[in-house]
């Protein structure tokens, strides 16, 4: 009998039982992202190398020691996908997804990095992503995070997972803070780990991110890149925390919160658990502007997070989760006049969605005239169209049309909203 030949370290296999608790949390993200429009986008496990390097950056960890390389029969040099971010890009530039219009999408697959295997941290490794591309104000970030609220909220963690947000500015003011943050630690050379000595003139931002409790001190004492924004940067980092605060989202300003990808720009986010040890991240994520041209398309905002099932599964155990409520299927969609409305809307959409977890609200985030609005709204399917505008937001009512029958439109209020649509759910 031959030697037994067994999985590739780090690279784990999944059994019967354990696979119907991935196949409920795979569901229910399913669900909760349909509830908001996105839509399922598929991309190989294999692209070419440099479609990473352009994207993560080259000098990152993940580029200079993690990734699966190799050249094929052909000679080129392919990789195992190590985050999913830039395959969707790669996809949307390549069949043309975003000419002129926007995109929600949201993906789920297995990523490889090659690292020493932990608990919740593996060579292969599973993650769900959403992504939009086109939508320029902090709304598209801010209903992101009310997507992970609610999927928090239906996996039974919500009390186990809080909020961290950072501002990283732009590519040009993160350059000039990198020089400042450079000469600090330069004056500290000897507190530096290796690590970060060797990140020091190659890649500084990721010296905050370090979990070297040694070095805790000396990063709180660093110069912030949040003193450094323009007042365009900083003002949009603002208006993004009002709209938190109004949708009563709890979250704390973390100033050493980066992401370890160079892609990214403006707000970053990611939701930490106290319950995994040092494995803290759950779900991680921010603005990407600059990625859509880097990679050779038209320069498009876009903003987007991932996070791993394998954490998910085990913060979900941790929490002694058993059961899973299933959730449903779609109504209403919200037309607005101006960015307070939309930012009603979104408070407005989750009231429905708390009165059910078995319906699809959705609202139009990019704004433009009320017929525009009227064309996406009935393009989307949805039965009813709840219309936000002036004088509805004044008088805090809701004018509700009929997309799909003959009937009068109605007026109703803000408070019974919720109320309203259930009854048409029984109707």
């Amino acid at each position: 009998m031959g030697d037994k030949i067994q999985a590739i370290r780090g690279m784990n296999d999944l059994l019967p039982a354990e696979t119907q608790q991935w196949q409920k949390v795979e569901d229910k993200f399913r669900r909760v992202l349909q509830s908001y429009g996105y839509g399922e986008i598929r991309t190989p496990i294999l692209e070419s190398t440099q479609l990473f390097k352009r994207s993560i950056g080259e000098v990152t960890d993940i580029v200079e020691k993690e990734m699966y390389t190799f050249d094929d029969l052909n000679g080129d040099s392919l990789s195992l996908r190590p985050e999913g971010t830039a395959s969707v890009v790669r996809a949307a530039i390549e069949h043309g997804l975003l000419h002129n219009q926007q995109q929600k999408l949201w993906y789920q697959g297995p990523m490889f990095r090659h690292e020493r295997p932990q608990k919740g941290r593996y060579r292969q490794f599973n993650q769900l992503g959403v992504e939009a591309f086109g939508f320029e104000g902090p709304e598209v970030v801010l209903e992101q995070l009310q997507i992970c609220q609610r999927l928090w909220l239906v996996l039974g963690i919500e009390e186990n997972v809080s909020l961290e947000v950072n501002t990283i500015g732009t590519l040009e003011e993160r350059n000039a803070y990198k020089s400042q943050l450079v000469e600090y630690f330069e004056a500290h050379l000897s507190e530096l780990d290796a690590d970060s000595q060797r990140r020091l003139h190659r890649n500084p931002l990721r010296i905050l991110d370090s979990k070297s409790p040694d070095m805790r001190a000396l990063i709180e004492r660093a110069p912030k890149l949040i003193d450094q924004l323009s007042g365009e940067s900083a003002d949009y980092f603002s208006l993004f925390c009002q709209g938190l605060e109004a949708l009563g989202i709890p979250y704390r300003v973390n100033n050493t919160l980066v992401r370890g990808l160079d892609y990214y720009s403006q707000v970053v986010f990611e939701w930490v658990t106290d319950k995994l040890g040092s494995q803290a991240t759950v779900c991680a994520g921010g603005r990407y502007d600059a990625l859509v041209s880097h990679l050779g398309g038209k320069e498009t905002p876009a903003v987007g997070f991932a996070l791993g099932v394998e954490r998910l599964v085990l913060l979900m155990q941790e929490c002694a989760v058993e059961q899973l409520q299933d959730q449903g299927r779609p109504l209403c969609i919200f037309v607005c006049d101006g960015d307070a409305a939309r930012l009603k809307a979104l408070a407005l959409s989750e009231q429905i969605r708390n009165a059910s977890h078995n319906v699809e609200v959705l609202v139009v985030l990019s704004g433009g005239s009320f017929k525009s609005q009227f064309k996406k709204a009935d393009k989307s399917g949805a039965r009813f169209a709840c219309v936000i505008g002036e004088e509805e937001l004044m008088n805090n009512r809701v004018t509700i049309k009929s997309l799909r029958a003959e009937a009068e439109q109605l007026s109703v209020e803000d408070s019974k909203l919720g109320e309203w649509c259930m009854q048409q759910m029984m109707d």
